[in-house]
This record gives structure tokens, sequence and C-alpha cells, in this order.
């Protein structure tokens, strides 16, 4: 694909990420005008509007692969480096929240997990150096843990979505929730996040 090929892709692709958070039934048509350019364009990248929802997906499991990447550089608490894995994951996860449940519909939930299947091995190795180390005590494996983790993301994106957790406390309480998952006292879960949010906030 040319430069510019690759360029108008990706202007289709933020385009219409915007229009289907706007709204979720937005058509192919209504994403062409959006974009300004004819139909036949958005098919020639994309053959189908699931084609380009599950592009969609892949580019928000990249995002997230990224992130986590950023957040575990040099990082030698594991608890430390899960609660900002967490924390880096939500902010990309909270921008495709209703994209993630409009891809339900379309893309298959497994679909969905093969696309974050190298997140979760990343997030396993750290989940067993943890463990190796005592600083997790669990019942569960490594990778186990890792899917715990995975749909503690999940969950709370739909519980946002469904306005029952306020989008703001979402990410902290994504981070508590797997750090006690993993076997970390709630107390001090809690402490290690906040200290975490508010160096991030002071970085910013």
């Amino acid at each position: 694909m040319t430069g510019r090929a690759d360029a108008n892709r990706r202007r289709i692709m933020d385009i219409a990420l915007a229009e289907l958070l706007r709204d979720a039934d937005a058509s192919m048509d209504q994403i062409a005008r959006a974009a300004g350019v004819v139909r036949r364009t958005v098919y020639g990248h994309f053959p189908s509007r699931d084609a380009l929802i599950g592009a969609l997906v892949d580019d928000a499991a990249q995002a997230v692969a990224d992130a986590q990447a950023r957040a575990l550089r040099d990082v030698a608490d594991p608890a430390e480096a899960l609660a900002r894995a967490m924390l880096a994951a939500w902010e990309i996860a909270d921008g495709y929240r209703l994209l993630i449940s409009l891809a339900q519909r379309s893309v298959t939930v497994e679909g969905i997990h093969r696309r974050l299947e190298p997140v979760r091995r990343e997030c396993a190795a750290m989940l067993q150096r943890g463990l190796d180390e005592g600083r997790f005590v669990s019942p569960l494996p490594a990778v186990a843990l890792a899917y715990v983790r995975e749909q503690v993301l999940f969950g709370l994106m739909q519980a946002v979505n469904d306005g029952v957790l306020a989008p703001a406390e979402a990410g902290r309480s994504a981070a508590v929730t797997a750090l006690t998952a993993s076997g970390v006292p709630a107390g001090e879960a809690a402490e290690l996040v906040t200290r975490i949010g508010g160096q991030r906030s002071g970085a910013q």
C-alpha cells in the first residue's frame, strides 16, 4: 500500500472511530460522508463494516500493548508494574469503551481475545515474576491471573458504559482490583495506586 493510500486508510479509520463512538449504528455511507469520500473509497480499504470495526479493534489492541510496554519499562516491583500497566491500559481502553461494546456484536469475543494475546503473555510473565518473588499470592497460575486482569478491564468498561461506575474512578478501580486479585492487601493496593496516579498526573 502506498504512503498516500496508508494516509487515506488512517484518516478513514480515525473518522470512523469518531462516528461510531457518536452513533454506534453509523453506516458505511455515514462514515464515507463524514470522511468526505465516496462509499467506494471506504469499501476499497474495508470490504465490510465488520472489517472496518475489526481494524479499529486491532488498533485498540496495539495501543494497549504499546501503553503496557511503556508502563512496565524499568519497573522492578511486580505490584507497581501491575498497577502501572492497569492504569496505562485503562487510559487506552476508556477511549474505546463504546467501540469494544459494539465490536462484541460484530467481531467475535474470541477475536478480541486473540488480538490481546501479546498483552496477556506480557502480563502473565510479570505476574509470574510476582508469584515467584512472593509479591503476589494466588491459588491461580500466572496465565489464569492474566485472564482475570483482562476481564477486570472488560467488566469495568461495561460498568462505565452502563452508568454504574464513573469513568474518572474506573482506572483506579481497575488497578486496585487487579492488585487485590493477585493477593496484595487492599489497603496497600489502594495506597500504591494513589501514589502512582499522583506521579502520572504530575508528569503530564
